[in-house]
Parts: C-alpha cells; sequence; structure tokens
C-alpha cells in the first residue's frame, strides 16, 4: 500500500523544523539565508509559505500517483516507487528539462550554477520510507502538521478531521483527486489558491503529455541529421580551401 504525507496547516506554527529536518537529510545548505527563501529551488525542496493572519502553507513535491514529470523524461531518470515516491536518478539525467515543463506544480529544479548540473526535487525520503522509517520533515515536526502514514489511512482521517471541525477546514483534500491524486495531502482553513497551489482537475496529465514525448525520437533524428549536413557542409568547405591553397603553393 502506498505511503503518503498528510499536510494539516491549522496545525502548523510555521517552525522551519520540516525545512531543517529535509536540508539535514538531503545534506543541502540551510541558514537564516535560506530560511527566508519563500520558494522551491535546487538547494531548498520544501518551504512554509505565509499568509496574512497566520495561515500557512508547506510546498514541496506532491508526488503525484500517476507523475507527469515521470511520463515527459525520454530516459527514465525520474520513476514512481510502489512507496509513493517519485525519484530521480541523476546518472541517468541528460539535462533535458522536460519534467520542468511537465509539472503542473513548478517543481522541478536545474541547477544553473553548477559545471556539471542536475534536476533536484524531494524524493519522499525514499530510502528511508524503504527502511521502515517516516520521512524526515515528518519525524521533524513537533506538531502533528506533517504526519506520515499510509494513503488510504491519512485520507479517512483528513475527512473525519474535516467531518468534525465545525468549519475549521474548507471542505477540500488538496491531493485527493487533483490530476489523479498525489501522495501528498493538505487540509487548511483558507483556499489553497491563496498560497498559490494551482486549481486542477482530476485527470492524470501523462496521457496529454505522452502525446507530445512520443514525437520527440522523430524531432531528434531530425535535429541530428540536420546538425550532421551542416558538419559536413563545413568539414567540406575546409577541405576544398586546403586543397585550393596546396595547389597555388
Amino acid at each position: 500500500m502506498p505511503k503518503a504525507i498528510l499536510y494539516d496547516a491549522t496545525l502548523c506554527i510555521a517552525c522551519l523544523e520540516c525545512e531543517r529536518g529535509c536540508a539535514k537529510q538531503n545534506k543541502l545548505p540551510y541558514d537564516d539565508a535560506v530560511s527566508a527563501e519563500k520558494l522551491i529551488s535546487a538547494h531548498k525542496y520544501t518551504y512554509i509559505a505565509v499568509q496574512p493572519g497566520e495561515k500557512y502553507m508547506r510546498r514541496s513535491c506532491m508526488h503525484c500517483q500517476d507523475p507527469t514529470c515521470v511520463s515527459a523524461c525520454p530516459v527514465g531518470a525520474l520513476q514512481k516507487t510502489k512507496t509513493g515516491a517519485v525519484t530521480y536518478d541523476e546518472s541517468k539525467c541528460m539535462g533535458c528539462r522536460y519534467c520542468m515543463l511537465a509539472c503542473p506544480f513548478g517543481v522541478p529544479k536545474y541547477e544553473w550554477t553548477k559545471v556539471l548540473p542536475g534536476v533536484r526535487k524531494c524524493i519522499l525520503c525514499n530510502d528511508r520510507v524503504a527502511a521502515g522509517l517516516q520521512t524526515a520533515c515528518a519525524e521533524a515536526c513537533p506538531t502533528g502538521a506533517t504526519f506520515f502514514g499510509e494513503r488510504d489511512d491519512l485520507l479517512a482521517e483528513a475527512r473525519k478531521r474535516i467531518r468534525e471541525s465545525r468549519g475549521a477546514y474548507i471542505n477540500h483534500i488538496y491531493g485527493e483527486n487533483e490530476v489523479g491524486g498525489t501522495t501528498v495531502l493538505m487540509l487548511s482553513s483558507i483556499p489553497f489558491e491563496k498560497f498559490g497551489l494551482p486549481r486542477l482537475g482530476t485527470q492524470a496529465l501523462p496521457n496529454l503529455t505522452g502525446n507530445i514525448i512520443e514525437h520527440i525520437p522523430d524531432v531528434a533524428t531530425v535535429g541530428l541529421a540536420l546538425l550532421g549536413g551542416i558538419w559536413w557542409i563545413t568539414n567540406r568547405r575546409d577541405i576544398v580551401a586546403a586543397a585550393e591553397k596546396k595547389e597555388e603553393e
């Protein structure tokens, strides 16, 4: 059974322990400057967004049930695991960045400043989860705002909280059905759009991207042929020039 995270924004106190735990787990830098960054980046996989009235929302990879980034990757660098995580294999990545364009949440980020760059994103602490542990962010959370468990159990818990809350939550579990469902589920007392989360349909998106990706081999073949032609013309010009110079001598 796939695992999941339930983030309850009403329990979040913006202590940023989830950010620190994530940074430590992934060997990322974390100081006052990084903690002040309110965006996902190649060196920050999660952050706490803030709205007036002490309203908070944790943003990170949603780990879609049927991930568009996985379907868009032509070399299999991104994979959906049985635990629910969407993982990344840098050794396979060719830097095409199709995953960045495909993700409806804008999560994968490129290491633009590195000589040998890769794509970076949360991988849901896949090694920890495979070893029977919870994610680092859930372990670090002191209030239970980030809770790790079985997806079905967390959905049941989320519905129970909404049902028994007497209006403390909006009646929406973000991630239950968006783009076919996600591994990260979220509850909030205010609309998710206020935190920049997109309004999305229930259809999984790989069917749409697949129609585009299947034409990539044809485009690549034409591109290589074109480049080969340019090389031949340029090389031929050099050969002719060298021959003419030799004749003049």
